[in-house]
């Protein structure tokens, strides 16, 4: 099918660059700095029940000053394999270790999950290879499915082990391309659960009807939701939309509904190349009070 094939690039590219990416390097909060504690990543593998017959990793991160006394803050990532990487575009954990430290975001749960693979055995390997089969319904649809995924399944299980805060002032979800879409997605329908959003490259275009969020915000009553959009005028541009102009069309509902939010536009194309560089900024100023 051709929007599958398309789905397909649309994913891979999500790990290349742009000529416009060479602007963006990491800075020393994305570096591993002496003295820092480290927390713990751990993986796990899940089948799940509201997307049956589906099968997936997810990675867990700690921090070292994390107390099982007090309830931490919680922070999703959707396409968790890209986030979790310690030499990848984000290096979630590095960040997050350095920004705790610093005191510049409270004390955090990290959730890194990746979509889902209808098979009975998960691959090898996490990536982009085998691509996984329910990603665009799950990242896509415009629907509170992924939500209760996330609160009837991942949340209570991750608080098996760990206290996890219930307050949605202080939980985060982040993603990439259809993952930042359905990051969006998950605080508008759920506002009583996630309240931060992050979106890098969000894939707020026509792939499942996500280009409607521009007029829904504008009509729609603010909902206490706080978004960082992070987008780019090289970003891709084909059958389901232009993602440098769907970008700007949130940045401006978000503006004219009175929403707090934050639109970092680069240079840069379909990659996490602009994200990743500003991704510790992207947390001080989601978490910032």
């Amino acid at each position: 099918m051709k929007w599958l094939r398309t789905l397909l690039l649309i994913a891979a590219s999500a790990s290349l660059t742009y000529a416009g990416d060479d602007a963006y390097q990491l800075g020393e909060d994305s570096q591993r700095k002496s003295g820092v504690p480290r927390g713990e990543v751990t993986e796990h593998v899940w089948r799940s029940k509201i997307f049956p017959e589906t099968v997936r990793r997810y990675w867990t991160y700690v921090p070292a000053q994390y107390e099982m006394a007090k309830p931490a803050a919680v922070m999703v990532f959707q396409d968790g394999h890209t986030y979790v990487a310690e030499e990848g575009q984000f290096r979630a954990p590095v960040v997050l270790d350095n920004l705790i430290a610093a005191g510049d975001v409270p004390v955090m749960v990290g959730i890194f999950i990746d979509p889902g693979h209808k098979k009975e055995e998960l691959p090898e390997k996490p990536g982009w290879k085998p691509q996984p089969e329910n990603r665009s319904f799950e990242y896509d649809t415009l629907s509170e499915q992924y939500a209760g995924f996330l609160l009837e399944e991942i949340l209570p299980e991750v608080g098996k082990e760990h206290n996890l805060t219930d307050n949605p002032n202080q939980r985060a979800i982040c993603g990439i391309s259809s993952g930042g879409i359905c990051a969006f997605t998950v605080a508008w329908e759920r506002p009583d659960a996630f309240r931060k959003v992050l979106s890098h490259v969000g894939s707020f275009t026509n792939i499942r009807g996500g280009n409607v969020y521009p007029a829904l915000i504008r009509k729609t009553a603010p909902k206490p939701i706080r978004v960082f959009l992070q987008g780019g005028s090289g970003d891709l541009d084909n059958e389901h939309g232009n993602w440098p102009l769907a970008n700007q069309q949130m940045a401006a509902s978000l503006k004219f509904a009175g929403y707090d939010y934050h639109f970092e536009y680069g240079e840069g194309g379909h990659s996490g190349k602009h994200g990743g560089a500003i991704f510790p900024e992207a947390l001080r100023w989601l978490w910032r009070d």
